[in-house]
């Protein structure tokens, strides 16, 4: 027991200190992209660190499972050179017996990040996103949102309904020059309101200089009418607005499940943020295949020669499933495979590539 609590804290050691050297370098690498992105006199060195430091963990979180690997190469080539794993091995533990600890501390470090660290990623992200259109346009009341506007939809038992402005504030709670589209079940559209601007409160949208037409007639524009002032309700929210804008990555994951039901109560398609989910909830599993291909290189004696070629190897091994991960997630958000799938058929493919390569040195 003593051993494996040596190997588990040694394990944890080298990926807090691989992590620490790749977060200054990410960290001096995006002050100066984010000085790049503004003109000359928009921001300050100050100014330009906090926004590196909100950028910063998002792309820390998306390189962690080649961090866990090349701990794992730094750990067992260390222990190759002390001869501890000979020592290990001389008495008499197998390979995957010797990997029992540092695999349970990989496991352990995913549930960590997806529990803690994704929360965290996704408000810094948010942040980062507000405070950069602050420096950019001097003002956190105006947002353009595309090119064709904002669209928005909310839905309910008595249909759907489709919005769009021309332009909307930081959260999409205020819009101008706002249109209102309604859908009954299964039918065509049933009205359509254009105004001048519309407030989400709760529980409703407070529109304001509005003109409402009604398509249950031959002519619509004879029927219609003008109001100072109307109400529609609604089921939307500040959060979940501002949270449409962004990826799925910018949803802490204790809200996905929630937000998903949401955005199909409303219509839109909810796949991307499965697959997200789902791959996020595949995270400790990644780091276990991770781990074990870079065990299944390096838990030999340095004696053996080859170190150079196996640590390449390895690294190769990884970065292949690394990309692996991110083409099955492009497949999966755009339909082409399952998304259960695209989020844990690598590490599982990881995990059984790495267990044979164990296997088959250890019988040799």
């Amino acid at each position: 027991m003593r051993l494996h609590f040596y190997f588990a804290r040694k394990f944890a050691l080298t990926l807090l200190a691989v992590t620490t050297v790749f977060l200054l370098i990410l960290m001096l690498l995006d002050v100066v992209d984010q000085i790049r992105r503004f003109d000359i006199g928009t921001i300050s060195v100050g100014q330009a660190t906090r926004l590196a430091a909100l950028s910063v963990p998002s792309a820390l979180y998306g390189i962690l499972p080649l961090i866990v690997i090349l701990s794992t190469l730094a750990l067992f080539l260390k222990l190759a050179r002390t001869s501890e794993l000979v020592v290990t091995r001389a008495s008499g533990r197998s390979a995957l017996r010797a990997l029992g600890a540092p695999l349970a501390t990989a496991f352990a470090t995913g549930l960590l990040c997806v529990a803690v660290l994704n929360p965290i990623v996704a408000a810094t992200q948010k942040e980062y996103e507000r405070l950069s259109d602050e420096y950019r346009h001097g003002t956190r009341n105006v947002l353009s949102i595309s090119r064709e506007g904002l669209w928005l939809r909310q839905g309910g038992p008595e249909g759907q309904m489709v919005i769009r402005a021309v332009r909307a504030n930081l959260d999409g709670t205020r819009l101008y020059d706002v249109t209102f589209l309604a859908f009954a079940p299964k039918a065509g559209p049933v009205w359509r309101i254009e105004a001048r601007e519309a407030e989400l409160t709760a529980g409703a949208w407070e529109i304001t200089e509005a003109k409402r037409w009604t398509f249950d007639t031959a002519n619509p524009e004879a029927g219609a009418t003008q109001h100072a002032h109307l109400s529609l309700p609604s089921d939307l929210t500040r959060d979940r607005i501002r949270d449409s804008f962004g990826t799925p990555s910018a949803i802490p994951i204790w809200q996905l499940p929630d937000f998903i039901a949401s955005l199909k109560r409303a219509g839109f398609s909810a796949r991307q943020h499965e697959v997200w989910l789902q791959m996020e909830l595949a995270l400790p599993a990644l780091f276990v295949a991770m781990m074990m291909i870079g065990a299944a290189f390096t838990m030999r004696h340095t004696r053996f020669g080859r170190t150079g070629i196996m640590v390449m190897g390895a690294l190769g091994l990884g970065l292949a499933l690394f990309f692996l991960r991110n083409f099955a997630q492009i497949l999966g958000e755009n339909g082409q495979i399952p998304v259960a799938l695209a989020a844990w058929s690598p590490p599982v493919i990881g995990i059984m590539m790495a267990l044979a390569l164990i296997l088959h040195m250890e019988e040799g």
